[in-house]
This record gives structure tokens, C-alpha cells and sequence, in this order.
């Protein structure tokens, strides 16, 4: 019996020394974590001291600690800012769906202003601009070490006031400048189409997420009868609303997790799953590019980790973050990456984006030289329509084009729209072998 309370005894003492030991531990730890934070404020300070006091102009306190903070945000990641009372302003413009600009969506690529992708149908799109233009000037403006958010800010203004663009592009062998006349940004962003020769066959456009995509896209299947097969067209498609991306995802995909969101915090982590079981079966087959972004990749990454569907184009941008707007009074805030997006899979997207199932070139069709071919009985009457062309004026033509362009929504995809994309042309032959596959 004395040996066993000697033996409890002597595990209480050293249980206890431990403990204190453990506790000596973690205050040194703390006192020392606090002497480096302390240390490191002190420098902090004499450095706004020294340019308080030093620098060659003259500036003001404030001044001093606004650019303090906007270097320290702006440097934690590409997308990570500080947004000021003008910049938070034109935010929440935006997010309202109707501004005036030039309808690209533009992000930090190694250090450069990168264009992400033009907006279908926005006065970027039709003056000419491509995903992976990296901008080198914004009017007379050098973008060398700009801001994205000053970059954007310049970008923006009234419209039918013009702006020119210098941009580098892959294949040119020198800068290309580009000029646009700004004006209000109104996107529509689903529309519809059928194939002209495939007449079970559905074509989807999104071209951005707004509030109203899972409900467009529903209703647009809805509509069409005897449906066996879909293309969904998210090519320079930059993202948005990450409910959309997990609305439509759950449109094909009927359990599990769609995408999951992990942060330092545990509450910014959370998994986003398919709630609806009732869903489109039919094959499907989704079109990508390198400006696919964001919640155009988490529906693109998951419905391929799925296999619910064939992802056919070229690999994505690669935007894999989530940014939260933090108040920082009434008129300023932090924009600050709190997490990452995760496909079902538990790859990541940031830096990586999604490679497609079929690598297909941003090309169209290549043509014989034999395809040119005139019968003796044609030549006359041939020679005669390509020389009425000619005296045609260019101003009726530039009106035609016009009017096509207003109208091509509209329109079935006819056989030459889809030999002047490779992409579309694929995408069309692989579905039509994936509804052979169900039919057996």
C-alpha cells in the first residue's frame, strides 16, 4: 500500500513539474513572439518617420499610412487589395451589372496586367482584344508596376469616350495598339442556340455569372424538344457568382461534392454539394479556353472529376482563389484572399486551372486548295457577281456586317460557323459519338 502512494506520489510531482514547465514554455514563447511583433513595429515606425521627414515631397501623415497599407495588401497575392473610398465605389457599380467600360476582365500574370477575356459581344470583343493580351499601356499610360485596381480605374470611364490599348500578343512580333470607344456594360449572359444540321443537339452560352444563370440555362433546356446532347460554351467565360457555378454544376451533377472552400479559418472553409437529384442526363460536352476563370473552372473542373461530361479546348486561366470584401470604415475596404477552391477530386485550381480531356486549337478548318472549283457553264456568271462585289460600296457592307452581327444570337449554328471553329467542330463530333454510346 506505501508503495503505491509513493508511486502516485511521485507521478503527481512530476506531472505537475511538467506542467509548469510545459506553461514556463509557451509564456517564453509568447513573451518572445511579442518582443519580435513589438521590435517590428518600432521599425515600422522610424521607417514612416524617415519619409515623414526625409523624402522629397513633401507628404502628409495619412498619406503616408494609406500607401503603407495598399503596398502591404497589394503584395500578399495578385488578387489581395486595398480598396479606397473611389475604388470601393466602382465595385459596387460593377456588381450592379451596368457600367460604362470596355467589357474585359483583366488579372496579375507574373507581374503583368493580363487580360482574362473580352465579354461577348462588349466594345472590347468586337474592336479585337484576345485572352492573354498582356497590357503594356493604357492610353499614354505605361502599366509597368500599376496597380490592378488603378489599371481597371483608368479603363473605366464615360461612354462613347475612346481609349487605346497597347498590348503584347503571343505571335506578333511587336506590340498591337488597340482602340476602343467605352460604353454601358450590359451583359447578356446566357443565350441558346441549335445546330442547323443537328437538330437534337443544344448549344449553351454563358458568358459570365450573374444571378440569373441556373435559372437561363434551366430554361433554355426546357424549351428544347427531343434533346439528346448539349454543348455548354464557357470559353472566355471570366466567372462571377460562385452560387451560379454550383447552381448550374448541380444542374448535371446529382450528388456529392460540386467544390469545397478552404481557409486558414475554419469558417471559410465549407464544402458546397448537390442538393438536386433530379438531373439532365444527356451526353454533354463543355468548351474551355485560357479565358475560362474562376466559377466557369469549378463548373468545368467538376462536372470533368464527375466524368459527367467531356472538357474539349485549350487549359484555363487558372483562378482558383476566394477574395472577401472586409470593411474597413464606411468608405474604405480590404479585399483579401481567405481561402481556395477545391474540385471534387481535392485538386486545386489557383496557378493550375483545368486541362482538357481533347486539347483542340482555337482554329478554324483547314481548307483544300481544291475546294475552289468553278464549272465552265458557272465562269460567266461567277466573274460577273465577284465584280458587282468589288463596285459594291464598303459602307453597305460595313452595314450588312452589322446587322449580321446584331442577329447572330438569334441563329441556328449553321455548317460554316462550324467549320470556322475547330473547337465547336469537335466538340459536336465527340457528342455525336457519345449518344451512339447511349443508345446502345
Amino acid at each position: 500500500m506505501r508503495v503505491k502512494k509513493f508511486f502516485l506520489f511521485g507521478f503527481v510531482v512530476s506531472f505537475l513539474s511538467l506542467s509548469l514547465f510545459i506553461s514556463e514554455s509557451f509564456a517564453k514563447d509568447n513573451k518572445t513572439k511579442d518582443i519580435f511583433r513589438f521590435d517590428s513595429l518600432i521599425k515600422f515606425t522610424k521607417v514612416i518617420g524617415v519619409v515623414e521627414n526625409q523624402y522629397v515631397d513633401e507628404l502628409k501623415f495619412d498619406e503616408i499610412v494609406d500607401k503603407a497599407i495598399s503596398g502591404l495588401v497589394q503584395n500578399l497575392d495578385a488578387h489581395s487589395s486595398y480598396m479606397f473610398a473611389d475604388e470601393l465605389k466602382d465595385m459596387r457599380v460593377k456588381t450592379e451589372g451596368e457600367f460604362g467600360g470596355l467589357g474585359i476582365t483583366v488579372g496579375i500574370r507574373d507581374g503583368a496586367i493580363t487580360v482574362i477575356a473580352p465579354i461577348e459581344g462588349t466594345p472590347a470583343d468586337k474592336a479585337g482584344m484576345k485572352s492573354k493580351d498582356i497590357i503594356v499601356k493604357i492610353d499614354d499610360k505605361t502599366t509597368l508596376d500599376m496597380k490592378l485596381d488603378e489599371a481597371v480605374k483608368l479603363m473605366r470611364g464615360k461612354p462613347q469616350t475612346p481609349i487605346e490599348l497597347t498590348v503584347v500578343r503571343e505571335g506578333e512580333s511587336k506590340p498591337v495598339k488597340i482602340k476602343i470607344i467605352r460604353d454601358i456594360i450590359q451583359i447578356d449572359s446566357v443565350y441558346s442556340k441549335n445546330f442547323e444540321d443537328h437538330n437534337s443537339t443544344l448549344y449553351i452560352r454563358v458568358t459570365s455569372f450573374d444571378r440569373k444563370v441556373t435559372n437561363d440555362v434551366k430554361a433554355a433546356i426546357k424549351k428544347k424538344k427531343n434533346l439528346k446532347g448539349i454543348i455548354l460554351d464557357l470559353r472566355n467565360n471570366p466567372g462571377g457568382l460562385l452560387n451560379q457555378a454550383v447552381g448550374l454544376s448541380n444542374i448535371f451533377i446529382s450528388k456529392g461534392v460540386i467544390v469545397s472552400q478552404k481557409g486558414r479559418d475554419k469558417k471559410d472553409s465549407r464544402n458546397y454539394k448537390a442538393k438536386s437529384p433530379k438531373t439532365i442526363k444527356v451526353p454533354l460536352v463543355v468548351l474551355v479556353n485560357g479565358g475560362s476563370a474562376s466559377a466557369s473552372e469549378i463548373v468545368a473542373g467538376a462536372l470533368q472529376d464527375k466524368k459527367r461530361a467531356i472538357i474539349v479546348g485549350e487549359k484555363t486561366f487558372g483562378k482558383g482563389s476566394v477574395q472577401s470584401i472586409i470593411p474597413v470604415s464606411d468608405e474604405e475596404a480590404i479585399r483579401l484572399t481567405i481561402a481556395r477552391y477545391y474540385l471534387p477530386s481535392g485538386r486545386t485550381i489557383q496557378a493550375k486551372g483545368v486541362t482538357p480531356d481533347i486539347k483542340v486549337c482555337a482554329c478554324a478548318l483547314p481548307k483544300s486548295k481544291d475546294d475552289f472549283r468553278i464549272k465552265e457553264s458557272d465562269l460567266k456568271r461567277h466573274l460577273k457577281s465577284e465584280l458587282k462585289k468589288v463596285d459594291e460600296k464598303l459602307d453597305v457592307n460595313k452595314e450588312e456586317e452589322i446587322d449580321e452581327e446584331e442577329t447572330n444570337k438569334k441563329k441556328d449554328i449553321t455548317l460554316k460557323v462550324i467549320s470556322e471553329d475547330m473547337q465547336l467542330k469537335s466538340a459536336l463530333d465527340i457528342l455525336k459519338v457519345l449518344q451512339l454510346k447511349t443508345k446502345k
